[in-house]
């Protein structure tokens, strides 16, 4: 019994990790919902400009924003030494998201009618809502990738340490044997 007390331990411990981190994404998302409404709004009844172009127009600002937001705050411990494979992964999956939210919108603007103001912004809280599953699940798996644990560091390293040197013993062997054939 106590065996699966410790082998649940970790798994408690990533969920609570996931827990946190989907709280600190949907408060830096929050924002990005505020800013991306707002600035609709100010295009489609202040600018008169066409629902889609509004839409296009309020999520890319609300991207930058957001990025700031997870690359300052939320991500800040992730791994941070390709920022130009960062920012690209990163703008590649908000414009994926980008086109979900406003592919859906275009759809009930354009096929199904839903054409009042209230009925986009109704379109736009589910294609927002749909972009911010896909978008969650990318960035934290693709583009602000989790350090890899440091050996005598947490539990897994209690777990793995065997292991660990294990594995180091097998990298230098492979190394020597590399060396000894170039020679």
């Amino acid at each position: 019994m106590a065996k699966s007390a410790a082998s649940s331990t970790p798994l408690a411990q990533k969920l609570r990790g996931l827990t946190g981190e989907a709280v600190k994404f949907g408060i830096v998302g929050l924002g990005g919902v505020v800013v991306n409404f707002v600035v609709f709004w100010v295009c489609i009844n202040g600018l008169h400009l066409a629902t889609l172009r509004s839409n296009i127009a309020a999520t890319l600002i609300a991207i930058a924003t957001n990025y700031l937001g997870y690359r300052y705050w939320l991500y800040r411990d992730r791994d941070a030494a390709s920022r130009k494979r960062e920012i690209t992964l990163f703008l590649v999956f908000s414009g994926i998201g980008m086109l979900i939210e406003t592919g859906l919108l275009g759809f009930s603007v354009y096929v199904l009618g839903l054409d009042s103001h209230l009925e986009q912004v109704a379109a736009k809280v589910v294609g927002l809502g749909l972009g911010t599953v896909f978008r969650f699940i990318s960035y934290r798996t693709w583009v602000f990738k989790a350090l890899p644990e440091t050996p005598g560091t947490g539990a897994a390293a209690a777990a793995t340490g065997g292991e660990l040197a294990a594995q180091a013993e097998l990298m230098l062997a492979a190394e020597e044997i590399r060396y000894a054939k170039a020679e």
